[in-house]
């Protein structure tokens, strides 16, 4: 079968199943965007920043077990698109890609809306190609797909010259994928996971900790068993929330700079430690010389090997995908004939629930102003803590992280490895159309909301029904906090005080706006716009602008060196 370049794209995407292409047209995608419109099998969802394009591809992976789709023109489009993707490539999250360029003859004369595509995104993806010859397209394409969801996932890029997208050629999906130097490692090293096995039996004070890999591998069920087994306490990180109940009593909570005290101190306190799908990084363990005072072994099981004894040094390193060692582990203590010390374990949560009763989530809702902690506490009561939650990124992320309580995997999506501000709302419109009937809460700033506010536009056309939950303070939360604690309260840049009115700015857009400024209304309204299943509702809450999150670890401190209250300063 003879199709053109902009045929090929199509039918790609519809064998690999795509249901959702995010994308914004121009010049260079024109062709790719007529064959879109010639069938109604891939649906396209226009946004309105090509940012925001990325944002809803990543979330809408994020949020279930397949690949996000983006389209974009060249030049100010991949340009815009940048932020997208180094925010899904820092979270690993499997995403596709598809920019268009200049024609071939043009590229590297600094034509109209040319950049260099893959020299700007080859830092922040998992791999990028310039596709050059039509005959090369189809094949192109069914590796990027193959790339972003194996091993460990991420974005991959496709760069069509407007030239090749109207040239034609035979097509063919059927070439099975060969790259010789992609072979990631499945199964883990038995000899290394009998080690583990042998560490976990021995252990005196044991500590599991897990991070957003066990989500994206969809291993929570297995590491569930693994913990509810072994009955060792169990953290974790920002991105693997979810992955084991949040409720459950072996949970300690989240670990970190803004972490719970008992999580920080039995991380810092165990003497066995199992990391699975976590990388140590900054905000986890803060300072890595301080997390080594304490002698522990460790055992790391992560599908990348470069994650590895990256920043501390491991015991037993087990490369390999998560569930399949899981499974490994599993089958090992089920069949060892010894079981963990009891009463070492017994001593040690004694020590756990000590720490526990320090209650250091601990804080007083007045009558008067509302606090954030308290809004995410009825937003977790009222949707039963069964919503998919997206979030910004500040203090009124960590807030969400700390009081809505994930008892399922998938829900919690965020940006956590770069931090970018703006994700909400766009994640949110990505999560909505992977699940249309269930119930999608932002969890935002008024300074994070405003940098992709646009996409309210794109909820109207798409007939969205998010609901906004603006934890309004006035401030850039996070920086202010920051300001006043080791800035000598030198509020540089950091205050809002030109703001808009957020409930008459989302009516302007065709949505419900409600204004918030008493605690007591707090739960009612938050009743009122989950009840509106049909509207946007956008929720803007006046809180307390000289709240904090705590407990914090400052930045280059390590896990015990913690601020539990204003008082610790």
């Amino acid at each position: 079968m003879v199709l053109t370049g902009a045929e090929i794209v199509i039918r790609c995407l519809q064998e690999e199943k795509v249901e959702y292409v995010f994308g914004y047209p121009g010049g260079s995608v024109l062709f790719l965007y007529d064959e879109m419109f010639k069938q109604e099998q891939v649906r396209h969802v226009l946004v309105r920043h090509e940012q925001a394009a990325v944002h809803a591809a990543d979330a809408y992976a994020r949020s279930t077990d397949k690949v996000g789709v983006a389209m974009v023109t060249s030049g100010p489009g991949v340009t815009n698109a940048v932020t997208g993707i180094a925010t899904a490539y820092m979270d690993s999250i499997p995403v596709v890609i598809l920019t268009g360029q200049v024609p071939t003859a043009y590229i590297g004369q600094d034509a109209f809306q040319e950049v260099d595509t893959v020299g700007i995104t080859r830092p922040c993806v998992k791999h990028n190609f310039l596709v050059k010859d039509v005959r090369d397209l189809a094949v192109t394409i069914k590796k990027a797909f193959h790339l972003a969801k194996t091993g460990r996932p991420g974005p991959v890029l496709v760069d069509i010259p407007k030239d090749v997208s109207a040239t034609q050629c035979e097509f063919d999906y059927t070439v099975p994928v060969t790259m010789r130097s992609y072979n990631p490692v499945v199964r883990g090293h038995q000899g290394q996971i009998k080690k583990a096995v042998q560490l976990l039996l021995e252990a005196k004070r044991p500590m599991i900790y897990t991070g957003g890999g066990v989500i994206l591998s969809d291993a929570s069920e297995k590491l569930t068993r693994l913990t509810r087994m072994t009955g060792f306490p169990i953290t974790n990180t920002l991105m693997g929330l979810g992955g084991y109940p949040a409720t459950d009593r072996q949970n300690l909570g989240m670990l970190g700079m803004h972490g719970t005290y008992e999580a920080n101190m039995a991380m810092q306190y165990c003497d066995v430690l199992l990391a699975v799908g976590a990388r140590f990084d900054d905000r986890v363990i803060g300072s890595p010389e301080h997390f080594g005072q304490v002698p522990r072994k460790i055992i790391h099981v992560d599908i990348d090997p470069s994650s590895i004894s990256k920043r501390v040094k491991v015991d037993v390193p087990i490369v390999g995908n998560v569930p399949d060692v899981l499974d490994d582990l599993l089958r090992l203590l089920e069949a060892a004939k010894t079981t963990p010390d009891q009463a070492a374990l017994a001593d040690w949560w004694k020590q756990i629930e000590e720490w526990r009763g320090r209650n250091c989530l601990a804080f007083e809702q007045g009558d008067d102003i509302i606090k954030p902690q308290f809004v995410v506490q009825k937003l977790w009561e009222v949707t039963g803590g069964d919503a998919f939650i997206t979030s910004d990124v500040g203090q009124h992320q960590m807030w969400a992280a700390q009081f809505y309580k994930f008892d399922k995997p998938r829900r919690w999506i965020n940006s956590g490895g770069l931090g970018t501000m703006g994700v909400g709302l766009p994640y949110a419109m990505g999560v909505k159309l992977a699940h249309p009937d269930a119930p999608v809460a932002v969890v935002t700033g008024e300074a994070s909301i405003q940098m992709c506010i646009q996409e309210l536009s794109t909820c109207k056309q798409y007939r969205l029904p998010v609901k906004i939950c603006n934890l309004n303070n006035r401030f850039l939360g996070m920086v202010r906090q920051w300001q006043e604690l080791f800035h000598g309260n030198r509020y540089s840049e950091s205050y809002m005080d030109t703001l808009p009115d957020f409930a008459k700015l989302a009516e302007a857009y065709g949505h419900v706006g409600i204004r918030v400024d008493k605690p007591a209304d707090v739960e009612g309204a938050l009743r009122e716009a989950f009840s509106r299943t049909k509207d946007l509702v956008f929720l803007d809450f006046q809180v307390d602008p000289t709240a904090n999150v705590y407990p914090m670890v400052q930045g280059g401190k390590g896990l015990t060196e913690m601020i539990l209250s204003a008082e610790d300063l």
